[in-house]
């Protein structure tokens, strides 16, 4: 059976130490390094190489969620398990559009902390019982709260990207616009880089 390799950012130094001891002397687990906090994220994840990374939200520098958009985008088969202290709808949803396979509460108790490492890593989506029906009841509502991340994208870009969710070509938005063909292409090649995407249809 496969040891589960595991990575924790934590800034709480004490319960950093606990849940490195407490993974690291489990049967079936390794924690291959603990941190308090996400400065060298890339770094770190290449030298570790992780199945799973425990997230804490709160950190100094680049937060939790920053850091599993980079993780996701960087290393997607890792399994990311966010931690945390928030029941807040914004967190929550955050978290999970950033790529989180799983949401706990820093009140879990030992046993179902690794519960939910081996959740994540075989797979599920473990998410603590409060924060179940958090979800449950913000989809039940239609809450989608607003997406703190900002793709800077100009009005112009943004433009275009309202004719190409109408399904039309780069020549039918060129025309629409009264711009050249070529501007509109070099206009979606700098949608594509600020919205990480590859086609079309990722954009839209």
């Amino acid at each position: 059976m496969p040891v589960i390799k595991v990575v924790i950012f934590e800034d709480n130094k004490h319960l950093r130490e606990s849940l490195y001891y407490l993974i690291d002397g489990s049967d079936g687990f390794s924690c291959a390094g603990a941190y308090p906090d996400c400065n060298d994220l890339s770094f770190i994840m290449k030298r570790n190489n992780p199945d799973v990374v425990l997230m804490d939200i709160e950190m100094p520098g680049m937060n939790g969620i920053e850091a599993v958009k980079k993780i996701k985008l960087e290393f997607p088969q890792v399994q990311v398990l966010m931690q945390t202290i928030f029941h807040d709808d914004n967190n929550i949803f955050n978290a999970i559009c950033a790529g989180a396979s799983g949401y706990i509460l820093k009140t879990t108790q030992p046993a179902g902390y690794m519960e939910a490492i081996k959740d994540v890593y075989n797979g599920g989506s473990p998410m603590t019982g409060s924060i179940a029906r958090k979800v449950l009841e913000l989809f039940q509502k239609n809450i989608i709260p607003a997406a703190s991340t900002d793709y800077q994208l100009t009005a112009k870009e943004k433009e275009i990207l309202q004719h190409m969710i109408k399904g039309k070509s780069f020549k039918m938005v060129a025309a629409d616009m009264g711009v050249a063909y070529d501007t509109v292409r070099t206009q979606m090649k700098s949608i594509y880089a600020k919205l990480h995407v590859n086609s079309n249809t990722e954009a839209v």
